[in-house]
Formats: structure tokens, C-alpha cells, sequence
């Protein structure tokens, strides 16, 4: 036991453990001592950030996914990542774990009421077109697609996984966020104050968007077995569910990422497949399958207006820049668990799983619920957007729950199904953060552990002091959004040189060409 814990000690990098934490507790201490104060600076802070980073996050998604395309494409997708000639996980594991693992509480919640959001207010982009209509279904399908879409799934390790995956596979670094800035500083990046400065804030965005997802979990699902079951709504009920969460956790903490989290996102994924499956039969199939093929193409015919329009700034920040800020603040750390998780796959692989079929999925599984409770809306005006603009996100996915077949029951599958989405996220951010302050792709339980429990700490206490809480740190989850913004813009143009040296070292591009085309960069250089 004793070596164990001096392991712990060795290779917890406690400057980057006591920063982000300490900042953390700090946000707590200061919600309950003033939330006023807190909620005030924090809706400042998240103004400010879209408002001077906004169209900056636009581009930068839209670059990562742009470049991360052109080099799946190219012949450089052929390169294999990670030092191994084949990968170490069976595909279905390896895919489930990054959907899962990315789509989190927005698999229910967000997948059944987003949708009826725009369905009821068509976004400012389609204007002209009158809300709670057939017309209406192509663009609020659509603009979900791309709040949850390609270059929002790219951010998650379209190309950053490349840069970690070579930095830490081939050169030896640590697997922490900072590794990401290894082709600038080299080793240095190991000890340096700007590296300790990109784990926190990385850090951070990962466990305020966590810790929001435990907390909402807490409040909607006590909603649900109320509005199900009669049970009261009280603070206890939701305690008691965030309790039963994480001991859940903690028991697939305890048994690594092979066994606890891979069977989680298979059952989680499992589960999905089969409600879907049950709902394009005995539901309303053929309105899904054809509202899924017209809104993609909506999706794929506005895809560049839509991805830079900067029109309407209160609701790009309400909806697109706010999603977009979560994924960008989750981006490193998930980014670390599919470099961990991926060894052996080739670049092209990597891209078309994080970036295409992840988004793909997501946007499938919209159409499933979001597109089904427009089917009701649209036949029974009222019976879904009511209790939404009533009741909030649970009382969308309820609404719809109790009108699909067999609607006794689906409301209380679809509660567990969010507690199974919420479950698997906690799981791989307590795994991705432990990797964060260890740089171990196998972190010590105990870290594990200590960033699960803290977590569901923290969401009690904030759910104590209210409502507000909880909002002023998913708000939070924007602001953080900034600087890991910035540390995420290098990688589009050094992730495409890796992938090069990779491919010269692996043998798909000849060395004597790449020595050819440095030549003539030099040449065009020295023309200008």
C-alpha cells in the first residue's frame, strides 16, 4: 500500500492537481457565499467571450474539420498512429466508447428538445419561414445537426489526437493537454509554466462541463420520477439520484478502462441502437427516415452560411456559439481518451470516426427523438411544446416519452437511458483528468476516484444553492472555452507536418519528396 501511494505522489503533478482544484472549490465557496457576485461576472464573462471569441470558434471548427478532412484524404490518412500495426481495440468497443463518451447528457435532454426549440422558433438564418409548420422541420432538424455536428465532433480529435498520439507514443511525452503544444516548445513543454497553465485550463472546462451534466442530471431526473412515479420533487430525491450516479461510477472507475467503461458505452450504445430500432417500427418510421435525409440535405446545401453566419448575436449565443464553446472546452480531454483509446488506427480512422460517423450517429439519434416529438407536435399541437416552454428539457422528453407506443413504460426507459449517457460521461472525464494530472494512460484508481466523487460534491452543493448554480457553471464551461481555444489553434498547421514525418518514417511518402517540396517552398520564399 505504501508503494502505492508514493506512485501517487511521484506522478501526480501537483501544481496542475492543486490549480485546478483550487479553483474549483474556490467558484463553490464563492456561489454560496455570494451566487449574485458569481452569477453577475460569470454572465459578463460569457458575453465578452462570444462576443470578442465568437467567430473566432467559428473558424476554428471549421478548420479543424476542413484540414482534418484534407488529410484523411490524402494519402497521409494511410498512416497508422500510436507505434502499433494494428489497433488494440475491436472497433464496436473503440466506437462506442467516443460516442458515448462525446454526446453525454445531450443524448436525451438536448436530442428531444433542441430540435422542438427551433421547431417552435425557427432560427434567425431561416427567417421567412413560419414556425410549427411541415416547412419548419428541414431547418430546426438542421440547425441541430449543426450544433452537434461535423465541425463540432471534429474539435474532439480530428487532428489533435494526432499531435498526442506521436508526442507521447513516439517522442515519450506525458499524456496531459500540454503535449498538445509539443511541436512548438519540444521537451520543454514538461516542466514549463505555460504547460502547467494549458493543463488547468483544460482541466477545468473538462470538470465544469462535467460536474453541470451531474447537477442538471440530478434536477431533471428527480422531475421525471415525479412526473412518473409521484415522487417528491425535493432536494433529498436529487441528492439521492447524483449518490446512486456516482457510486455507479465509481464501480466502473474501479475497473478500468478495458472492463468498466467499455461495458458501459456498449450497453449505453446497446440500448440506443434498440430504442431507435423500436421506434422506426412501431413509431413514427417513415416521418423519421424521411425528415433524417431531407434535413441532411438542408444541412449539407447551408452548411458554410450557416457555420459562419454571424447575424442575431443574443441568439448565436444562446444556441450555436454556446454549444460550440462546450465542445471546445471539452476538446483536449476528450481528445486524450481517443489518443488513449486508439493506438494502431490510421489517421484516416481516427478523423472519419470522431468527425463523420460520431456525427452522424448524433445526428441520427436527433432525428429519433427531437424528430418524433415534432411528429406528435405537429398531429396534437401543444402536446410537446407546452410542457417544454412549461417544464423545461424533462418535461420535453416525458411529453414525448408518454405519446410514443407502449407509453406507459418509455418515459422510465428513457430516464434510465439518461442516467446511462450521464454515467459513461463522468466515467471517461474522471479517466481523461486523472491521465490530465498523472500523464498515465492507466492513472491510478485513487485519482479516479477523487475527480468522481468531487464532482458529484460539487453538483450537490451548487444544486443547494439553487438553480443558479448549476447555470453560472455551464456558463463557465464557455468562458474556459477561451484560452483552450487558443491552445487548440496550433495543431492546424502542425498536426499535417506530423502526419508527413509519420509518413516518411512508416514509408508512404518518399523521403526525397519531402525534402522536394521543402525546396520549393524555399524557392517560392525567396521569389516574394
Amino acid at each position: 500500500m505504501s508503494n502505492y501511494w508514493n506512485f501517487i505522489k511521484e506522478k501526480v503533478d501537483w501544481p496542475v492537481f492543486s490549480l485546478s482544484g483550487g479553483i474549483m472549490i474556490l467558484f463553490v465557496c464563492l456561489s454560496v457565499a455570494k451566487m449574485d457576485m458569481v452569477t453577475q461576472y460569470v454572465n459578463t464573462g460569457f458575453d465578452l467571450s462570444i462576443r470578442y471569441f465568437g467567430a473566432y470558434w467559428q473558424l476554428l471548427l471549421l478548420a479543424t474539420f476542413v484540414v482534418g478532412g484534407v488529410l484523411s484524404l490524402s494519402r497521409y490518412g494511410k498512416v497508422r498512429v500510436g507505434n502499433l500495426r494494428r489497433p488494440e481495440m475491436s472497433f464496436f468497443k473503440w466506437a462506442a466508447i467516443i460516442i458515448t463518451s462525446g454526446l453525454g447528457a445531450g443524448g436525451v435532454f438536448w436530442a428531444a428538445a433542441e430540435p422542438m426549440y427551433y421547431f417552435i422558433e425557427v432560427p434567425p438564418m431561416y427567417s421567412g419561414i413560419k414556425a410549427g409548420t411541415a416547412e419548419a422541420i428541414g431547418p430546426a432538424l438542421a440547425q441541430s445537426y449543426m450544433s452537434w455536428g461535423f465541425t463540432a465532433w471534429a474539435i474532439y480529435g480530428a487532428i489533435s489526437t494526432i499531435v498526442i498520439m506521436y508526442a507521447h507514443y513516439h517522442k515519450g511525452m506525458p499524456l496531459k493537454p500540454r503535449t498538445l503544444l509539443y511541436p512548438i516548445f519540444g521537451e520543454k513543454i514538461k516542466d514549463s509554466l505555460w504547460g502547467t497553465l494549458a493543463d488547468v485550463f483544460c482541466i477545468i472546462g473538462a470538470v465544469a462541463g462535467t460536474i453541470g451534466p451531474i447537477g442538471f442530471l440530478g434536477l431533471q431526473v428527480s422531475y421525471g420520477v415525479n412526473a412518473i412515479f409521484g415522487w417528491a420533487d425535493t432536494y433529498s430525491t436529487q441528492v439521492i439520484i447524483i449518490i446512486a450516479l456516482t457510486g455507479v461510477v465509481l464501480f466502473s472507475t474501479l475497473t478500468g478502462i478495458d472492463k468498466g467503461i467499455q461495458w458501459l458505452s456498449r450497453l449505453n450504445v446497446n440500448m440506443a441502437v434498440a430504442i431507435a430500432i423500436f421506434l422506426l417500427l412501431f413509431g413514427p418510421g417513415e416521418f423519421i427516415i424521411n425528415s433524417f435525409i431531407s434535413s441532411a440535405g438542408t444541412y449539407v446545401s447551408e452548411f458554410i452560411p450557416v457555420s459562419t453566419y454571424r447575424g442575431s448575436p443574443e441568439w448565436m449565443g444562446a444556441w450555436m456559439l454556446f454549444f460550440f464553446g462546450w465542445f471546445i472546452g471539452f476538446g483536449p480531454l476528450v481528445a486524450l481518451l481517443v489518443a488513449r483509446i486508439s493506438r494502431g488506427r490510421r489517421i484516416r480512422e481516427v478523423f472519419l470516426m470522431v468527425s463523420i460517423l460520431s456525427a452522424l450517429v448524433t445526428n441520427f439519434w436527433f432525428t429519433v427523438l427531437g424528430g418524433t416529438g415534432i411528429f406528435y407536435e405537429l398531429h396534437h399541437a401543444g402536446s410537446v411544446s407546452t410542457p417544454l416552454t412549461e417544464g423545461g428539457l424533462p418535461a420535453a422528453i416525458i411529453a414525448i416519452a408518454g405519446q410514443m407506443p407502449l407509453g406507459s413504460i418509455m418515459p422510465t426507459v428513457f430516464l434510465i437511458l439518461t442516467v446511462l449517457f450521464v454515467v459513461t460521461t463522468v466515467d471517461s472525464m474522471s479517466y481523461s483528468i486523472a491521465m490530465s494530472v498523472t500523464g498515465e494512460g492507466n492513472p491510478p484508481k485513487a485519482m479516479r476516484v477523487f475527480w468522481a466523487v468531487i464532482m458529484a460534491v460539487i453538483a450537490i452543493i451548487l444544486i443547494k444553492i439553487g438553480g443558479g448554480g448549476i447555470g453560472a457553471l455551464q456558463s463557465f464551461v464557455v468562458i474556459a472555452a477561451v484560452p483552450v481555444s487558443i491552445l487548440m489553434l496550433p495543431i492546424l498547421w502542425h498536426a499535417p507536418r506530423i502526419a508527413k514525418e509519420m509518413g516518411i518514417e512508416q514509408g508512404i511518402v518518399e523521403e526525397k519528396e519531402m525534402v522536394t517540396q521543402q525546396a520549393n517552398k524555399v524557392q517560392d520564399v525567396n521569389s516574394i
